[in-house]
């Protein structure tokens, strides 16, 4: 028996369900020169330092209905940075925090916070990349949001999606442990799910190619997005694709997506090297 996502099983204690939402983005760019590479990766690591990335991920904290426990950040040298949240889902009076959350700091908390819960969290890596050889430089964006309870991390996709530069986007979702009603009976799952694509805006799909591949009877579900339109004024770094020739943008247009097809199968399909 599966229930809507709004709806509650009447449980005996406490739901011990895991939902695991794991979100990986990539964002492509043509940058041609070498300054036009390090151009980009300063400014992707400027646009989403840890601080932008810790405000993007308290607000999916407050998207799916959690409290903030504790938070790490960190900016790496020479690039890329990492944010993880503890989340908590029920209220509890500050005074029961461990001491040591934040090194002692508890400032930034709500009134309200759960010690209980410390099975939940939410994490972001990023990943910028470029190489000499290729024109084509890359940005991977990590994100996972795992909640123990009747929260779901499934409510706060489309807020993702929107957080980015998303070119291709890969989705997991997957339902782990079991709990059980006040029958003794066990739920392996407490909501009604066939694919993730349901819990994304209709505007949103319609930017994009999606597959899904879902293995049902293990709760587990698996979203594939690719853009389907290439518009150079979104993918040229330093340069107005007006001020090229017609067949160099057929060029660029080509050889973004090649990249695309390539991380969206997880393949190398096209030899980049002339023989």
């Amino acid at each position: 028996m599966m229930l809507g996502l709004n709806e509650k099983i009447s449980l005996y204690g406490f739901n011990n369900l895991t939902k695991t939402l794991s979100f990986n983005i990539y964002d492509i760019c043509y940058a041609n020169t070498e300054r036009d590479k390090k151009d980009y990766i300063t400014y992707i690591d400027e646009q989403y330092n840890s601080e932008r990335l810790t405000s993007i991920l308290c607000e999916v904290t407050n998207i799916i209905g959690a409290n903030i426990l504790n938070i790490s950040k960190q900016d790496y040298d020479p690039q890329g940075a990492s944010v993880a949240i503890l989340i908590t889902e029920e209220g509890m009076p500050c005074h029961f925090i461990d001491p040591s959350c934040n090194k002692g700091d508890l400032s930034h908390l709500r009134d309200c916070v759960v010690a209980h819960l410390d099975k939940s969290h939410v994490t972001v890596h990023t990943y910028p990349e470029s190489h000499p050889d290729n024109e084509v430089s890359t940005f991977r964006v990590d994100i996972d949001v795992s909640t123990c309870g009747e929260i779901s991390p499934l409510t706060a996709l489309d807020y993702l999606i929107g957080s980015f530069d998303s070119d291709i986007i890969t989705i997991d979702y997957r339902v782990r442990g079991f709990t059980r009603d006040v029958y003794g009976h066990k739920y392996f799952i407490d909501h009604a799910m066939n694919s993730i694509q349901n819990y994304i805006e209709s505007e949103t799909l319609k930017k994009y190619d999606t597959i899904d591949v879902n293995v049902y009877n293990a709760n587990m579900f698996h979203t594939k997005m690719m853009i389907k339109e290439i518009d150079l004024n979104n993918y040229l770094f330093n340069t107005d694709p007006y001020d090229l020739r017609p067949e160099d943008r057929r060029s660029i247009r080509n050889k973004l997506s090649k990249e695309m097809i390539e991380i969206y199968h997880g393949l190398n399909i096209y030899n980049h090297i002339e023989e």
